[in-house]
């Protein structure tokens, strides 16, 4: 590190930081490992990149700004055809005569008032990839952080300059002085870092390197759906003729949000009575009462096959006994008229009904596989397997649109070990999947959303730990697809996810809640996570390998501390305030903030009485 001196301040210093020399040519080395400094000489704040020499040298720097009446010498740095990716202009200035040709030929210092823009890298790139460019129009070379930072450069930019976003392109910012010397407040709802279009991209790459293959029909539509225009590969930062990126709603995050102590949370005994829960002709008195149990600590295993058929919107909680026998049985009814039309397609009716035989193909293949371990499910001949067969087909003519998907078996696989029964576990399947329906379909619009706004939460509650996921491809959380997909079904025991489910499916304290079971996840994992050495490839080893690994109670207390703890946070961002369900709509123009705070505070002590 350089010593400081008068004429000399060090204000920021990142390593890890390449320089990309010529982004195309994969059969070349083109990156160079280096730092990435702020610096002021004589007063004068200056941008700094160097690189890491054997002998632990600096190489000197490499002026790209050029003004008027000085000389300097034109010289491309890149390969003879090469078109950058980031539509720059592969030409920059020098002062100096050319270095040889080694690493220290890209070193560069630019002066800060010298900086014209600020430009994101198309997504497939990476969030952290910048590129810098002069006032002169002539561009840096691409810089990526690989072990993140990105955030910490431009918070220490910004007390010299001022970044605002171009009207003709999405990922272009443009630099002007920052004359008061503080942060300024946009920084926080500049988009630079958090751009949802790179979600999931290492993973689709190779869904079953990454133990997603098993869900191939969702994955590949998922792959296609975020599949980005070739209109973005061809853009440049200036062309006004070409239509506005659309990029998602994501807000930026600031790190500097006081959240306030997480509080300490206690899980409750398992609901296990239900009888006194019922008043004299078989209604539940008080069903939010009764969800308000479950939530706290699921229900005994007795009581799941009576509790689950309300939970699941099979039986109203204000009907009667009687009403609930005539249900069952016009349900029994229609169950099995659906069964019987796939049951009467012929051997060669089916085979000129691809759409039916394909979804038989699947449930054959994912029967044979599901739980197996299961006493219930176990062996060759079992009659579970058959009725688990049975209901999945049934499903198909009840929602012949959807039909099957793999992952679907993971789902009913539980309903029917708790109910023992074919007609009941097929309507709490029908009211399971209200829930989940959405991430079964062929958009994957619903996935791609709750990805996003596990990100969201995530950053505001530990920055530290999305900039280490950023720093190796791992931002995106494509390992938390499969968690979300089924709702953890592989994460944790078979028991264990009777109590998950049972508790996910009271909606409380919000619908979200099953991201913040995700968060709690991956907070348990922080410490083995920052500061190792994982890649990529290792953190997807790492989160797969908890499997059967977890805690649920613990993993249970630490959702619900973090929302209470989010609860209470007064400068929570609105997008995090929008999926926790705390600002549903719009205020009113007569609402003020401390009708707002004492919403709040109201929420929050309801929550604590909860816990009591």
């Amino acid at each position: 590190m350089a010593e400081q001196t008068p004429d000399f301040k060090l204000i920021f210093e990142k390593e890890g930081v390449y320089l990309h020399t010529n982004a195309k040519r994969s059969n070349v080395d083109t990156s160079i490992p280096g730092f990435i400094r702020i610096v002021e000489r004589a007063g004068v704040p200056a941008l700094e990149w160097s690189p890491v020499e054997d002998d632990g040298r600096t190489a000197p720097a490499v002026l790209f700004s050029k003004k008027e009446g000085e000389g300097g010498q034109e010289e491309s740095h890149f390969e003879p055809g090469y078109e950058p990716d980031w539509a720059v202009i592969s030409t920059v200035k020098r002062r100096e005569p050319a270095p040889s040709k080694d690493s220290g030929e890209w070193a560069f210092s630019l002066p800060l008032s010298e900086l014209y823009s600020l430009r994101r890298a198309r997504f497939s790139l990476g969030r952290n990839f910048l590129v810098l460019t002069s006032r002169g129009g002539h561009p840096l070379p691409p810089l990526h952080f690989h072990r993140g930072g990105t955030r910490e450069l431009l918070r220490a930019m910004h007390h010299y300059i001022l970044l605002n976003p171009s009207p003709m392109d999405a990922r272009l910012f443009l630099a002007f002085p920052n004359n008061s010397g503080e942060i300024s407040p946009s920084f926080d709802r500049l988009n630079l870092l958090d751009d949802g279009s790179e979600l999931v991209q290492r993973f689709i790459h190779d869904p079953y390197a990454t133990t997603f293959g098993g869900f191939s029909k969702v994955t590949n539509f998922f792959r296609a759906a975020i599949k980005p225009p070739d209109s973005l590969h061809r853009r440049g930062p200036h062309d006004p003729s070409l239509p506005h990126e659309e990029e998602p709603e994501f807000e930026l995050i600031n790190c500097g949000v006081e959240l306030g102590p997480r509080p300490q949370v206690t899980r409750g005994r398992p609901l296990d009575q239900w009888d006194e829960l019922l008043d004299s002709e078989g209604r539940v008195r008080e069903p939010d009462r009764v969800k308000e149990l479950v939530f706290r600590g699921g229900a005994s295993a007795p009581l799941r096959k009576e509790l689950w058929k309300f939970m699941l919107g099979f039986y109203p909680w204000s009907s009667t006994y009687s009403e609930r026998e005539e249900l069952l049985r016009q349900k029994t009814d229609e169950y099995f008229r659906m069964k019987v039309q796939w049951k009467s397609v012929s051997e060669e009716q089916e085979m000129r009904n691809s759409l039916l035989r394909g979804y038989r193909n699947l449930i054959e293949r994912d029967v044979s596989r599901t739980d197996r371990n299961n006493t219930f499910f176990s062996g060759n001949e079992n009659p579970g397997l058959t009725l688990l067969h049975d209901v999945l087909m049934t499903y198909c003519m009840y929602n012949f649109d959807l039909g099957y998907v793999q992952g679907m078996s993971d789902l009913l696989a539980p309903l029917l070990f708790v109910t023992q029964n074919e007609v009941e576990s097929f309507w709490c399947l029908t009211g399971f999947m209200n829930f989940l329906h959405q991430n079964f379909e062929e958009s994957q619009e619903a996935m791609k959303k709750q990805l996003l706004q596990l990100s969201l939460l995530l950053r505001a509650l530990d920055p530290e730990l999305c900039d280490f996921l950023d720093s190796q491809d791992s931002g995106s959380l494509c390992f938390c697809f499969r968690w979300l997909l089924i709702w953890f079904k592989r994460e944790f025991s078979f028991e264990d996810i009777l109590t998950l489910w049972e508790v996910l499916w009271t909606r409380l304290p919000c619908e979200n809640f099953h991201l913040l079971v995700a968060c709690s996840i991956l907070e348990s994992q922080r410490g083995e996570l920052i500061g190792s050495d994982h890649d990529f490839n290792t953190i997807l080893k790492h989160i797969n390998e908890l499997t059967m690994k977890l805690d649920l109670q613990s993993i249970l207390c630490g959702a619900e501390a973090i929302y209470l703890q989010l609860l209470t946070c007064k400068e929570l961002p609105v997008k995090v305030q929008e999926v926790l369900g705390l600002c549903v709509a719009a205020p009113s123009s007569d609402s003020s903030p401390e009708s707002e705070t004492s919403e709040n505070e109201r929420l929050v002590d309801q929550q604590l009485h909860h816990e009591n």
